[in-house]
């Protein structure tokens, strides 16, 4: 079969998928709700390769906002156990027909965010996280579980392509920010797999691309977290201004004080905070925490 062929045949497949979800999400009296940014996908391929992306084979997975089912229902062909949280309770009778016979899948109807996450995680084993991420949520959730997990291994999800591009921005990038200095802290992260809007249903108005985040504590050697976090909130308060200004502004310091804090860690006294990799950071706040 020719490439053509192949891309036709898959785009039918597709639609079949669709329009079958279609009807079970109709035949549930479902509505979808723009607030909990509900865009789901079905095609098969698709589902499988995040999967695989996910390094969910064999683990136990951490699914937020498994939606209709369809990539629970992927992830339970792999995983060990999927515990699946979903915050639209209309979605019951929906998920009821999709995760049907699955024995190693369950659902809670809860606000992830609202959880306790120190409690939830007395009951589990390592786990992955994989997630269909609602922009809104995105940056409380990654920071939740990057701060305060002792069980989370990785966080495979879904998000719009522009946001993906500011948590793996590299330094001196217009995309780079503080999102990306704090994820950095805790953990990789990359990139993995772009996905087109017209994968999803319904189609929503931006493209996306999955993101693994790879939780690797203390990758960046010994640090004050809450001044690391300080001084990278410092450094992107406001972006046209120096790096000196702003951290005498933030900190009260002197110019003076500033400046000798900047030349003890080889940086440029007229940097700005976007040049900075995550590794200057660290030694920038070690320098500031000695002055203050």
């Amino acid at each position: 079969m020719g490439k053509a062929a192949a891309l036709i045949r898959m785009r039918r497949l597709q639609i079949m998928e669709d329009k079958s979800l279609k009807n079970t999400l109709a035949g549930a009296g479902f509505n979808f709700k723009k607030q909990y940014g509900q865009n789901f996908l079905t095609d098969e391929s698709l589902l499988g390769r995040i999967v695989d992306l996910s390094g969910a084979e064999g683990c136990h997975v951490v699914e937020i906002g498994c939606g209709a089912g369809t990539l629970t229902r992927a992830l339970a062909q792999k995983a060990a156990f999927v515990h699946a949280y979903e915050i639209d309770k209309t979605l019951q009778p929906v998920l009821a027909q999709t995760l049907a016979g699955l024995e190693n899948v369950e659902v809670t109807f809860r606000d992830f965010l609202k959880l306790r996450l120190d409690v939830l995680e007395r009951e589990l084993p390592p786990y992955r996280v994989v997630a269909n991420l609602p922009y809104y949520i995105t940056t409380p959730l990654i920071m939740m579980l990057l701060e305060h997990s002792l069980k989370c291994l990785s966080l495979t999800v879904m998000v719009q392509e522009e946001v993906a591009d500011r948590l793996c921005a590299p330094p001196n990038t217009p995309d780079y920010g503080a999102i990306t200095a704090n994820i950095a802290l805790y953990a990789s992260c990359k990139k993995v797999l772009r996905v087109g809007r017209e994968m999803f249903y319904p189609a929503p108005n931006v493209d996306s691309a999955v993101v693994r985040i790879d939780i690797q504590r203390g990758r960046l050697g010994s640090v004050d977290e809450g001044m690391y976090k300080k001084v990278v909130q410092a450094a992107f308060g406001a972006r046209r201004k120096t790096l000196e200004n702003n951290l005498c502004r933030t900190f009260s310091l002197s110019r003076g004080q500033t400046e000798a804090a900047l030349e003890s860690c080889g940086i440029d006294l007229k940097a700005r905070g976007e040049t900075l990799a995550p590794h200057d950071f660290v030694r920038l706040s070690t320098a500031l925490s000695a002055i203050i």
